[in-house]
């Protein structure tokens, strides 16, 4: 049986490094990339390929492809991953802060599609899935490029499932609300029908399972990790 292969962004802590370890657990080969140095210690202690490098520049997205093949020579699953755009005031925002965000939020994840459906079309199949924010379902004033463009992230997902389903790749999008990799204050703890932060890995455990084979029939969704946050049907 060929071992399976997981391109993860953003993936020297929290959610990223999480699913790194989640996918480790099950049996994947991993190539992890981040801006950090911190990387090499998370990719050293999962026996993963460790990149340095931007999702907002190309260059740095086609040369992680390609360390892939060389290590690998297929790429099973994508996990976009990503940190956050800049946040302000909604017309006191810079066009270089939306375009920053752009390329963050959207353009990352259209430019990574772009280098290994290829691949995933000559292998009969992949899966992808994009981890977002619950603000692409309920806008927030507080983030407004994040939800703008997570939005778009949203739609983005719908329409490769349109285009791509028929060759057996997959993509979907995790929609988390307000996670333990971060402070959450009391106030907006009690705002959460759950009434707590969800987990790291609660959120890497449901990109495992869209990942997985028993998510086969899952495509195109928006699927919302947030203890009941979201109230939007």
């Amino acid at each position: 049986m060929t071992e399976k292969v997981a391109i993860i962004t953003a993936s020297s802590q929290g959610m990223g490094a999480e699913c790194a370890r989640v996918l480790a657990k099950r049996g994947y080969k991993l190539v992890l990339m981040s801006r950090s140095v911190e990387i090499q210690a998370v990719a050293a202690s999962l026996s993963a390929v460790a990149v340095r490098g931007d999702v907002t520049n190309p260059a740095d997205l086609s040369r992680l492809v390609s360390i892939t093949l060389e290590q690998y020579g297929r790429v099973d699953a994508l996990v976009n991953n990503t940190g956050h755009p800049p946040k302000g005031d909604l017309l006191a925002l810079t066009d270089e802060e939306w375009h920053l965000g752009l390329d963050l939020v959207l353009l990352s994840g259209v430019r990574l599609a772009r280098l290994v459906v290829p691949l995933m079309e000559k292998q009969g199949g992949g899966a992808i899935v994009n981890v977002s924010t619950f603000g692409a379902k309920e806008p927030s004033l507080g983030f407004p490029i994040s939800s703008s463009l997570r939005a778009a992230l949203s739609s983005f997902t719908r329409l490769f499932a349109d285009r791509y389903a028929r060759a057996g790749i997959r993509m979907n999008s995790v929609l988390p609300g307000f996670i333990d990799s971060y402070a959450v204050d009391e106030a907006t703890r009690t705002t959460i029908p759950m009434q707590r932060t969800g987990t790291v890995r609660e959120v890497a455990e449901t990109v495992a399972f869209l990942l997985s084979d028993e998510a086969g029939y899952i495509t195109g969704q928006n699927l919302c990790v947030d203890g009941g946050l979201t109230r939007g049907i």
